[in-house]
Formats: C-alpha cells, sequence, structure tokens
C-alpha cells in the first residue's frame, strides 16, 4: 500500500495540508539529544510511566510536585536510593502515591546509568539507535526497564523527539485494516510487522517516521 493513500486520507479528515501540518510532531536533532543530561530522560521516563493507565492532564499538573519530590531525578542518585526514600514517597501527596510506580524509578535510573556509561550519555545512547531499528529499541527499553512496556516507551520516545512511530490504537487499526499487521502490538512479532511497514514509507516518502506514525493515525475518525 503506498502511503500517499494514507497521506491524502489525512489530509482530508484533518481538513486540510495545512492543518495536517501543525498536528505533526517534533523531532530532535541529534545534537538536541545528546545536549540533554540523563536527569532529563529519567524524569521523562516517569512521567510516562504515571501517565498510563491514568488521566494524563492529573499527571502533567502535578509535575512540578514530581520534580521536587524527586529531586530533580538525578540518576547516579536514584539507582542506589535508601529505602526509607522511597517508602517516604508513598505518603508524600505532591506526586500520585503509587507505590509500583515509585519503585520504577531506581530501575529505570540503573538503566540510564549503565547506558551512559557505555555511551558517554542516555542521550548519545537514543542518538546513536536508527529509527530504522525502533523495534529493537523498545524491545531493549522493556527488557532494561521497569514498566515500559505497550506504548509507554514509545510515548516516551515521542517527547523527547527521538523519530519512532507510536502504536496507538487509530495507528493500529490502520495497519490491522490493511493487512500490514497480524500480531498483537506489544509482542516482538507485531513491533518487527510495524517496523517493516515504517521502513518501507520512510524509504518510499523520505518523510520522518514520527510523521508517517502521526499521519497514520489521522486517517480514522477517532483523534489522538
Amino acid at each position: 500500500m503506498k502511503f500517499a493513500y494514507f497521506y491524502e486520507r489525512a489530509v482530508a479528515r484533518s481538513g486540510g495540508e495545512e492543518a495536517l501540518q501543525k498536528r505533526l510532531p517534533m523531532i530532535a536533532t541529534k545534537a538536541e539529544l545528546e545536549a540533554r543530561d540523563d536527569s532529563f530522560y529519567l524524569a521523562e521516563i516517569t512521567r510516562c510511566v504515571f501517565r498510563a493507565g491514568f488521566v494524563w492532564r492529573i499527571i502533567d499538573h502535578k509535575w512540578p510536585g514530581f520534580e521536587a519530590a524527586f529531586s530533580g531525578f538525578v540518576p547516579v542518585y536514584w539507582q542506589q536510593v535508601p529505602p526509607e526514600r522511597l517508602d517516604a514517597l508513598s505518603g508524600d501527596e505532591r506526586i500520585v502515591r503509587n507505590m509500583q510506580k515509585i519503585d520504577t524509578v531506581p530501575l529505570n535510573a540503573r538503566m540510564i546509568v549503565e547506558a551512559s556509561e557505555e555511551y558517554g550519555s542516555f542521550g548519545r545512547f537514543l542518538s546513536q539507535w536508527p529509527s530504522s531499528d525502533q523495534a529493537e529499541l523498545l524491545i531493549w527499553l522493556k527488557n532494561s526497564g521497569s514498566r515500559l512496556g505497550g506504548v509507554t516507551a514509545q510515548y516516551f520516545l515521542r517527547r523527547v523527539g527521538y523519530d519512532g512511530f507510536v502504536l496507538s490504537a487509530d495507528v493500529v487499526t490502520a495497519l490491522e485494516n490493511h493487512n500490514l499487521m497480524d500480531a498483537s502490538p506489544t509482542s516482538k512479532k507485531g513491533l518487527l510487522q510495524a517496523q517493516k511497514a515504517f521502513n518501507q514509507w520512510h524509504a518510499e516518502t523520505g518523510l520522518p517516521y514520527s510523521h508517517l506514525s502521526k499521519i497514520l493515525s489521522c486517517t480514522l475518525d477517532a483523534v489522538r
């Protein structure tokens, strides 16, 4: 299926080409990914973990409290945080007091520190991972971190500007409707099927993966 079909459909359903272009996500350059410190990435991972299965606007509204409660999300500290500090957070009204999600912070901090030790920074690690192999990056994040399965890691990558797809409900439906995905989008097989489709469309159009993904999501009536 040529991507021009999806593009024309998205334009029609978005109210024109200009309106569609305004909906496309920003993409960070390699230099921008590398310029951000590791604390930024731990904070964004944590935000997406807490957003999962919750009302996003509540997490965003409380986010300054999260930043204060987690003292800026310094990974080197949080990877070896004293247990009593985590226990104290379970009663901290500045944040959403979900202990299972609070417990992800040290685990994800350790993931970031280990990648940073190998690559120089977590941003450099991300910047060197090609978008054409994003499925494997998502598998790595799921296996190396905590609660980074499903679309959580995908939304994290989108928020920090990594050029990649997000398998939202609309994107999955579009892929399934055109027989481009027949496996669960949370499985390795499903991720690789999506990767294959996006790689083909990227080669065909030259468009960024994030834009291809967003355009595809706009081909259905639901807006996300």
